[in-house]
């Protein structure tokens, strides 16, 4: 429960901008493109942060670097409030993403390193809860705040809650216990090289990229169709098409269970053929038909997410903590490249061209899904 709450407040930043896009839009007087990577840039910073603290890793104090994390996040979002350019706002976005990366990967080390091989992956589907509630309920107050009280005043509460987020660390998350340093210290690079030989370990980092760019893609892109003929909702009742992550709230925690009945393999890759399901119904002319597939690709993304988070801490045949850095560093740079890459197609191309762009992503995933096999010892088959 804590560390979903921790989730929450570490993210709810993320995507909660999402929710006012055309709000920004019009505000910054921008194109959609624009202002849809100025939102995303977070993952600029969070991709960073992911390779930085893979370098780094074993240097680092979990719980500290969590809490510092948290702290430092609050002082971009308040700035966000007073942001005079869309350069500037770009800026502050990319130095949220370095603070929200940081207390993300070293959580998932933090996960990894004190729970079981099968307690890591339940950890980790409960984080990535977390992280699907701040989704739905980031958006929905992020929503509603900056329509009735602006958009400076929806800055400022989210930097309270990534102050409160850090208070939940202080006062809940234990000691880490000192990890142990072997008398030869290892480097970075010869660490990275084994990670990256290692070939289900490599393909994680693969569908990472694939998941947040079909979900980036999808839920930044489909804000400006839901606000235009034939759909035309306002900006209160966009707030409330994110119900559609309610479903994914309830799934998302039987991920871990899935891939330990089903293997990761086929977990991801139904996972991500289900989200597939979804995008013939966003080219619909029809709200009900456009929630329905919005609701499956949430579903089929954050399911996916939260198996593939939970192989890594398993997969990795040392220092979990720099392999769960590179995984994030994948991820994010996937959402990155999928809004500067998707925002073109859309400006030029339209939503149609678009959702095929998501769906090839998806493919490209479920394809990568395939190599999602751990070579474990008899005892920890189940897990694979």
């Amino acid at each position: 429960m804590i560390i979903g709450i921790v989730a929450f407040l570490t993210v709810v930043d993320l995507f909660a901008t999402q929710a006012i896009l055309p709000t920004l839009t019009r505000a910054y007087d921008v194109s959609p493109a624009a202002m849809g990577f100025a939102v995303n840039a977070s993952t600029i910073g969070m991709a960073l942060a992911g390779l930085g603290i893979a370098l780094v890793s074993r240097r680092i104090d979990r719980r500290r670097g969590i809490l510092v994390s948290l702290m430092l996040l609050s002082i971009p979002t308040a700035l966000l409030a007073v942001a005079p350019t869309l350069a500037v706002f770009t800026g502050l976005r990319i130095l949220q993403g370095l603070c929200m990366a940081s207390a993300f990967t070293l959580t998932l080390a933090y996960l990894a390193e004190r729970s079981s091989a099968r307690d890591a992956v339940a950890a980790s589907a409960a984080y990535i809860t977390g992280n699907v509630a701040s989704n739905l309920f980031g958006r929905l107050l992020s929503a509603a705040v900056a329509e009735h009280w602006g958009l400076a005043t929806n800055f400022y509460l989210f930097a309270a809650l990534n102050l409160l987020g850090a208070l939940l660390v202080a006062v809940s998350l234990r000691r880490a216990v000192p990890m142990e340093r072997p008398a030869m210290a290892r480097s970075p690079l010869s660490i990275w090289t084994e990670h990256l030989r290692n070939r289900p370990l490599r393909a994680s980092f693969g569908v990472g990229f694939c998941i947040l760019f079909a979900f980036i893609g999808t839920f930044t892109f489909v804000n400006f169709v839901l606000v235009r003929a034939p759909l035309a909702i306002g900006p209160m009742q966009l707030g409330f098409v994110y119900f559609v992550f309610l479903p994914a709230i309830l799934t998302t925690p039987l991920a871990g269970r899935a891939a330990h009945r089903f293997g990761t393999r086929k977990t991801v890759g139904g996972a991500l053929l289900l989200a597939a399901l979804g995008l013939p119904l966003l080219l619909l002319p029809n709200i009900v038909a456009v929630l329905v597939g919005l609701a499956l690709i949430g579903v089929g993304t954050f399911f996916a997410q939260a198996a593939a988070t939970g192989f890594i801490g398993r997969a990795a045949t040392t220092d979990r903590g720099s392999a769960s850095g590179i995984y994030l560093a994948c991820y994010f740079g996937g959402g990155l490249v999928g809004t500067a890459l998707l925002g073109q197609v859309f400006d030029g191309l339209g939503w149609e061209a678009c959702v095929f762009g998501i769906g090839i992503a998806l493919a490209a995933g479920m394809a990568l899904a395939f190599c999602l096999k751990k070579h474990s010892k008899p005892a920890e088959a189940p897990g694979a």
